[in-house]
């Protein structure tokens, strides 16, 4: 079974338009805090970009040296 993380990485790499918290908690069906707290690991690991559109920020997966 997936983690979490891999699961919100695996959604940021099929959207490459870019996804809101909201968007994958939607589509994933877990909490935003959630997402919230492994967007913040992946950003912290430079896998994603975060684009403000906004009130919004639109997260993109861009890979990284840690990548998965």
């Amino acid at each position: 079974m997936k983690t979490k993380k891999e699961v919100v990485v695996d959604a940021l790499k099929k959207n490459v338009m870019g996804l809101t918290i909201v968007e994958i908690s939607r589509l994933l069906k877990i909490s935003r805090n959630t997402v919230a707290i492994v967007l913040a690991e992946l950003k912290g690991e430079e896998n994603i970009l975060i684009r403000p559109v906004g009130k919004a920020k639109l997260n993109y997966w861009k890979g990284g040296k840690n990548a998965e």
